[in-house]
């Protein structure tokens, strides 16, 4: 049975997705029942982008798997405990990772323990700050064991604040 087409339907759905590939909490945290989201759907009906004022939160693949947006990483980086689905870089990196530049592991100070080739992770700074999203290309121990290789393929960078 499908879902009325009318923007705010399948949000439930979204979110039972969400906690599913973030974890338990992660989809109110994501699409908050009290606010006004607007969700673009392909000609078929089915969601292809879910956004908030603020921008882009989620990508919704035909894999059935979120890709985040900036504001999506910034609502996860807030309900989820510290290091999960983040890649920690320095200040060395920030210009790069910010310029959607992509992380090498040499270069990455800390990582989430759970972090598998695939998953969509917050790159964050060692002070907390959110720099981009993107799909980590490593496990988390290889991330930390290489000295060489891509880390996280950078999708969306978040401009320096002024």
């Amino acid at each position: 049975m499908s879902e009325p087409s009318d923007g705010n339907a399948g949000l439930s759905t979204l979110r039972t997705i969400a906690d599913y590939q973030f974890g338990a909490g992660t989809g109110t945290a994501l699409f908050p029942p009290t606010e006004s989201l607007t969700v673009k759907r392909t000609s078929s009906g089915r969601p292809q982008q879910v956004h908030a004022e603020a921008g882009r939160i989620v990508s919704f693949g035909i894999d059935g798997r979120f890709t985040l947006g900036l504001e999506g990483g910034r609502r996860l980086d807030a309900a989820l405990e510290y290091p999960a689905y983040r890649v920690v870089v320095d200040d060395e990196s920030e210009p790069f990772v910010r310029d959607e530049k992509n992380v090498f592991a040499k270069f990455v100070r800390e990582t989430g323990p759970n972090i598998r080739p695939g998953d969509e992770v917050l790159v964050v700074h060692e002070r907390g700050e959110v720099l981009a999203v993107g799909r980590a290309e490593l496990a988390a121990a290889a991330i930390e064991d290489f000295e060489t290789g891509m880390a996280v393929n950078v999708r969306e960078g978040a401009p320096a604040a002024e």
